[in-house]
């Protein structure tokens, strides 16, 4: 079968050539490779722009070439020299483009001016900006309550335009802003809020220079952070013990070939990443993280490690409820915890012993611990773990989820949150002369509901593609047909924009490498990090089009034919975006100086409580907590199941980033051309009968009773355990069920779903 040629073991090393092949290609395929070039050698520099993709923090900001596969592949997708002109939309109805790959649409190039849906024509038709303005102004001062629109935000808007979309909609009256962090990090601030007393991660980039121990918890940095790779190369080659948790064998997490290492690209070496390699099964990891907390209390209880494995003195002095964590733990016996984790005792000391060993540890996490049920346990497990040896607000040590998109944590610094606290809204009225809305408004999963049900009429999507990034993608296409408007800010065509309310927009915006002329002069904005780093970003190229606007000028003209200019003047606020950063100061603790710091390399440190050991909790201590494991993980229960049963995760490929896909290619796991991928172990392809590039159906086991399917997705073998399946997103979001979300945030459970597989019925021929 052609799909097994498709198919081929990876061999080399995370980087390396291949990286810079993959770079050159994608620079060829979408602009001049000369001025892409040039493009890319300013991302990451003081004189040039933050990069579009990932929230990982730049070592002295500036101060080197700084730049990664994933982060070329960003830069030259936005930066590219293709245009989606009006005639392109007149050659191309919604219906035809509802055809197309996500990654021909995106591949068809930059949006040059705004567009609005005709439906009885099918066509998107040029319309302008004022037109627009009106006509969405018009449609949300129609609606019965404000609380029936919905400011939806991708991590990628600035802290510009994040606080004006924010500003904007509670002016109008709602707390409405479903944000991408709904669906991705959500639940570490649920769990670090409540354990540490802030939402963030509580490390800097030079924590990662002191660590002796660094755990990396279901993440692939070789894939999601390409330059976190060197961080833990470099801690790796000083003597620091790098343990990966992962139930994938990922390539980037095993060896790493640095492209900027002049001797290794000559030699084609390559060093390892990780020291010690656990793979526990989905779901599984609390129960690791419970089992290595068993092991030190029993060390510690018997005296076994000559300088102690618990740091009572840190816990009498900053923590609560330790006594009843520990007896938490001395109930959880070792064989719920080897039947949850799919670990063996011996596997989980190991892990302990190396923890213990460390004065200094940083735990990292991503999306493979936050998308399960128990999300929010598993993470204050995570951090009744650092507590136990007082590694939070220490140098080398701390806890660090590491955010995805570049701006995700800066939105909802200044403001983007569906349940601001008390302390936002009442400075916001101390700028304004209004009452801000009090009651939560909705998150994503929530928002998606609303729409459904008719009580949510008017969708506005700050960048994204809420279709596809979405899960249950046959619910969240009818909601969204069911609106009354769409509205979608974008630089480039995506599916989202196809699938249109009774009325529909399109408005092209300003890329991040794109100069932002305005009224006295160019203008900069800022950016958070997964650190807490706040720094400048100041486009180089000009504008696709002359007809785009920035982010914050198309917030501005929404609201000014919205609410008006009475409250808010603003457009005196677009002509210098210095006085956005003067409300944000006002607003937000930690911006004094905002317009100077951000000026400067690097920009600057905003600060962390918990990092200063200062515990913004009810109890103002860190709180322990002392959560039983569950009863049964969705691995479990699957397991349990009469017929083949399996727990599929989501995942992203190389050639990925969020619901961009940049090509059908996924180097390190050996695929070429295809995106309909199963990744399985050949004990369970062996238990069904199936062999590599045999195509096979998934379904959801459902709880609703609705049908979920993907329908012919090829068998690939892969090291993973027994009973856990992996595949792309978003083609598999349509067995993410909508009700399947985090207890406690909301978060859809995309690595956990119970899922049969049956060999596909031979394609039909015509």
């Amino acid at each position: 079968m052609q799909s097994r040629d498709q198919l081929k073991t990876y061999k080399g090393a995370a980087g390396g050539w291949g990286a810079l092949k993959s770079c050159a290609q994608v620079l060829w395929r979408t602009t001049n490779p000369v001025t892409g070039a040039y493009t890319v050698s300013k991302s990451n520099q003081p004189d040039g722009f933050d990069c579009p993709g990932c929230a990982w923090g730049d070592p002295e900001h500036g101060s080197s070439f700084e730049f990664c596969e994933n982060g070329v592949k960003a830069v030259a997708w936005e930066a590219t020299d293709k245009r989606v002109t009006p005639a392109f939309f007149a050659k191309h109805s919604v219906r035809d483009l509802l055809r197309f790959s996500d990654m021909e649409l995106e591949s068809a190039g930059r949006l040059t001016q705004p567009m609005r849906y005709n439906p009885v024509s099918g066509h998107y038709e040029a319309v302008s900006w004022a037109k627009a303005f009106e006509d969405i102004g018009k449609h949300l001062k129609a609606l019965d309550s404000p609380d029936e629109a919905l400011f939806y935000t991708s991590g990628r808007t600035s802290n510009e335009a994040a606080y004006l979309y924010q500003l904007f909609g509670r002016v109008f009256g709602t707390n409405n802003f479903p944000d991408c962090s709904n669906m991705c990090h959500e639940a570490s601030g649920v769990a670090l809020g409540a354990s540490i007393g802030i939402g963030k991660g509580t490390v800097r980039l030079e924590d990662f220079e002191k660590a002796e121990a660094i755990f990396v918890f279901g993440q692939n940095p070789g894939t999601n952070h390409p330059r976190m790779l060197t961080s833990l190369r470099e801690a790796h080659e000083r003597g620091a013990r790098i343990v990966a948790v992962n139930p994938l064998k990922e390539r980037g997490l095993e060896r790493f070939s640095d492209p900027k290492n002049k001797l290794e690209m000559l030699t084609g070496g390559s060093r390892p990443i990780a020291t010690s390699y656990f793979t526990p099964k989905l779901g599984g990891d609390m129960a690791m993280l419970r089992g290595m907390a068993k092991a030190i209390f029993a060390w510690d209880a018997e005296r076994i490690l000559q300088n102690g494995t618990i740091d009572r003195a840190f816990i009498a002095e900053h923590t609560n409820g330790f006594e009843d964590y520990e007896a938490a733990v001395e109930q959880t016996t070792w064989s719920h915890i080897e039947e949850q984790s799919g670990l063996t005792k011996q596997q989980i000391e190991d892990a302990a012993l190396i923890y213990v060993q460390s004065s200094a540890t940083i735990f990292t996490w991503a999306m493979g611990i936050t998308q399960h049920a128990h999300s929010v346990v598993t993470i204050r497990e995570l951090a009744n773990l650092l507590l136990l040896r007082g590694n939070i607000g220490k140098e080398g040590a701390g806890a660090c989820p590491v955010r995805g998109h570049s701006n995700v944590q800066g939105d909802r610094t200044v403001g983007i949150n569906e349940q601001p606290p008390s302390w936002f809204l009442d400075n916001l009225e101390k700028l304004y002369p209004f009452k801000a809305p009090r009651s939560h408004g909705l998150n994503t999963v929530q928002a998606i509901e609303a729409m459904r049900d008719g009580t949510a009429k008017v969708f506005i999507g700050m960048g994204g593609n809420f279709a596809r990034a979405t899960p249950d993608t046959a619910v969240v296409e009818k909601a969204l047909r069911n609106c009354a408007l769409t509205v979608n800010i974008a630089t480039k065509l995506n599916r989202g924009h196809l699938i249109t309310g009774k009325a529909s927009y399109i408005l092209p915006c300003l890329g991040r490498t794109e100069f932002d002329e305005q009224a006295s002069g160019r203008q900069l904005v800022s950016v958070e990090d997964s650190m807490s780093m706040v720094h400048g970003s100041a486009g180089i190229n000009p504008p696709a089009s002359e007809h785009l606007l920035s982010e914050p000028a198309i917030v501005a003209g929404i609201a000014k034919a919205t609410v008006g200019s009475e409250l808010v003047d603003w457009d005196s606020l677009i002509a210098n975006y210095d006085d956005i950063r003067v409300l944000i100061e006002k607003t937000v603790p930690g911006f004094a100086g905002y317009n100077e710091r951000v000026r400067v390399p690097r920009g600057f440190y905003l600060g962390n409580s918990a990092a200063q050991r200062k515990w913004k909790t009810h109890s103002g201590r860190a709180e322990f907590c002392a959560a039983a494991l569950p009863a049964q993980t969705v691995y479990q229960r699957t397991l349990a199941s009469k017929e083949p049963t399996f727990t599929l995760q989501t995942i992203r490929s190389h050639d990925q980033y969020n619901t961009t896909v940049y090509a059908m290619n996924d180097r390190y796991r050996g695929v070429k051309g295809l995106r309909h991928v199963v990744f399985m172990c050949e004990a369970d392809m062996e238990r069904l009968g199936l062999v590599k590039g045999d195509l096979v159906d998934m379904r959801t086991v459902s709880e609703d009773g609705q049908e979920r399917v993907a329908r012919r997705f090829v068998i690939a073998p892969f090291e993973i355990p027994v009973g856990c399946v992996a595949s792309y997103y978003p083609e598999t979001n349509v067995l993410v069920p909508l009700y399947a979300r985090g207890e406690g945030s909301y978060t859809p459970t995309s690595k956990s779903i119970p899922v049969t597989i049956t060999r596909s019925e031979p394609a039909q021929t015509a």
